[in-house]
């Protein structure tokens, strides 16, 4: 033992002498005390000094830029890497990746990290700008305000453009003492305190540290030993062990623990695989005031109408399945989140709430009041909705009126609808309750847009959040949900106008039309469901519809049998065409590659079901292969087309 504690000795102080001047090392050397030992030895005792002497030569070498997600394979000889590992690129950040499915990982969410990088980013700006802090974004440059007066025919002179630079550096030097900056990759003492409860490889909460400043500490947990390991070791390969710590525990008691003001963490991502709902109650309790809660539901198929009553279960809201069930997915996490803050009067202020691919995500701002909390009711509503023409309304379920200084609180009246539909006489499902406010905070979206705007190439997928937050501060806000046109016309059993022309009839009309980034042939009004049915009409009248092939108690029957009351004007009008799409911006992104959906729950023994994976394979492509002899009926995976 004597002679084994020289040699390492001396390996010690050989490797010492070699990286003393680096100051990479030193970094290494103080992130790795940041680690916890009690998540150091959940790896392999007996691997674990190769490890360390392994992530050191890896700390002192030089990154490539990397701005693709992209798997490179290397060989287990190489420095930092166990056998069967690769290195995933992703933004700023290198992960350190078991082969098998040990740990789970979806390259398809790049868009989601990217964005939330970018609203943590505006996030952090707001919240230290007014702790006297400034943040420092690489890429991005500083805003120089020039006054009307300098300008001259619409150009700015050389001198007056200049001038504001010197005035500007000379004000900053002025503050200099004043003003605290902060940086990506530093620590800032009076910075944001960041919970990644599920945070599996660690891929967002590293990214976090490398690509969004002003953050003070950020706690990256999962309950997977092995996925804490891989934390720890992906926190010390890039270089971030000051900032990033490891914890493996459950994520509810992290933040049931954190429930004090003081130990509160201003933002909290939760990204697990599934529903979140088992972990909205201490969530609501463990984010300080005013601070930031990012959630991601990946269970569509429950808060799409597949499965309406687990989602009352998870959600609390009746999910109906109808062409707007993305938007109510969105309205319904929304409420889910609002109704269990209230419980501790607290309140949610959606700054923003998108539905992207197979998920959706929202941002919300939690607050304290127990003034405002009277308003949850009022912000919920039960949905109405018709099962023949797919007509909806909503109805508020508390009812608030003001007297004075002082506000009265009561439920509210209804129904807004009779026993059956007014236009096509069948009967309404009952949903919800959703949350009924706006689903996002304009002024927010558009700082966002702006900074990502002002530096394309922050993100890979810049274009396409360019896209998306375009679409989002064009959508109607005090309009909940939506129609589609396609949908509208197959009700009727008419051809589908172009979409061009019938936004311009509900413009013609006095109405206000948008799109939504939650479907691509959404309509979005205020209009009420019988203007668009008289819109309908008029187009049908273009190319009429054979009457005899109706039934007297179809819908379209019903709908076609009354005359328009109004005249509908299809001449296309100036607004109809919204700016994201005059700009030809990466609105709805196709399919990235093959298979490219919900990724299979990472597995212990690192690998996949084989009845999951037989199960892909056999439905691969059903729609691309028709069947062109009966005898093939057999091999067909449906069972009701192979009876």
């Amino acid at each position: 033992m004597l002679r084994a504690f020289k040699a390492a000795s001396i390996g010690y102080l050989a490797l010492s002498s070699a990286f003393y001047e680096n100051k990479s090392f030193l970094r290494l050397f103080s992130s790795q005390h940041s680690v916890t030992l009690a998540k150091l030895q959940t790896m392999d005792s007996s691997k674990e000094p190769a490890e360390s002497h392994e992530t050191m030569a890896e700390a002192v070498k030089e990154k490539t830029p990397t701005g693709c997600t992209e798997k490179s394979p290397l060989t287990s000889t190489e420095p930092g890497l166990l056998p069967g590992e690769t290195v995933v690129n992703e933004g700023k950040a290198a992960i350190l990746f078991p082969s098998a499915n040990e740990v789970f990982y979806n390259p398809v969410q790049e868009f989601n990290r990217d964005l939330t990088c970018a609203v943590l980013t505006e996030f952090s700006r707001e919240q230290l700008a007014q702790r006297g802090i400034r943040i420092l974004v690489p890429g991005e440059k500083d805003r120089v305000v020039i006054q009307l007066s300098e300008e001259k025919n619409g150009t700015v002179s050389q001198e007056s453009a200049e001038q504001p630079e010197v005035q500007n550096l000379k004000h900053e030097e002025a503050s200099e003492k004043e003003v605290i900056t902060a940086s990506v990759g530093e620590k800032c003492e009076q910075g944001l305190r960041v919970l990644e409860a599920l945070a599996a490889s660690g891929l967002r909460s590293v990214r976090f540290a490398l690509e969004v400043p002003g953050l003070k500490s950020i706690t990256a947990n999962d309950f997977s030993a092995k996925a804490a390991a891989l934390i720890a070791r992906n926190g010390q390969h890039n270089n971030v062990g000051h900032i990033l710590q490891a914890s493996q525990r459950d994520a509810s008691m992290v933040m049931y623990e954190a429930r004090g003001k003081s130990q509160r963490y201003d933002v909290i991502d939760l990204d697990p695989y599934g529903s979140p709902s088992p972990f909205l109650d201490a969530a609501v309790q463990a984010v300080s005031e005013g601070g930031l809660l990012c959630v991601t539901c990946t269970d569509m198929a429950v808060m799409a109408g597949n499965s309406s009553e687990t989602c009352y279960s998870k959600y609390g809201s009746v999910s109906i399945k109808s062409k707007y069930c993305h938007e109510m997915a969105l309205r319904i996490i929304l409420h889910s989140i609002d109704l269990r803050a209230a419980a501790y009067q607290r309140y949610i202020e959606p700054l923003l709430s998108v539905s992207v691919d197979f998920y959706i995500r929202v941002f919300v701002r939690v607050k304290t009041g127990q003034a405002t909390v009277k308003n949850s009711a009022s912000k919920q509503a039960l949905l109405y909705n018709c099962v023949g023409c797919g007509a909806f309304h909503l109805q508020r379920m508390g009812k608030k009126t003001s007297q004075g200084k002082q506000m009265k609180y009561s439920a509210a009246t209804g129904p807004p609808v009779g026993p059956t539909c007014e236009h096509c006489g069948q009967k309404h499902q009952l949903g919800g309750p959703v949350w009924a406010e706006p689903l996002h905070d304009i002024t927010f979206v558009q700082k966002v847009l702006d900074a990502v705007s002002g530096n394309p190439t922050r993100f890979r997928t810049s274009k396409r959040i360019q896209g998306m937050l375009s679409m989002v501060t064009e959508e109607l806000q005090d309009v909940p949900l939506y129609y589609t046109l396609d949908h509208l016309c197959s009700v009727v059993h008419c051809n589908t106008p172009p979409m061009m022309q019938f936004r311009s009839a509900l413009l013609h009309a006095g109405y206000k039309v948008s799109f939504s980034h939650a479907c691509k042939n959404a309509v979005k009004t205020d209009a009420p469901p019988g203007v668009l049915w008289d819109i309908v009409r008029c187009w049908e009248k273009l190319s009429p519809v054979k009457r005899e092939r109706l039934s007297e108690t179809s819908p379209a029957h019903r709908i076609l049998s009354t005359e328009p009351a109004l005249q509908a004007n299809f001449e296309i009008h100036e607004d109809a065409n919204p700016q994201s799409r005059k700009r030809h911006l990466t609105r709805f992104q196709e399919n990235p590659h093959a298979n490219w959906g919900p990724k299979a729950r990472a597995n212990a023994g690192g690998g996949m079901a084989a009845e999951l994976e037989d199960k892909r394979k056999q439905f691969q492509g059903k729609r691309k292969k028709p069947i062109t002899h009966s005898s093939e009926l057999r091999s067909f995976p449906c069972k009701r087309f192979r009876k």
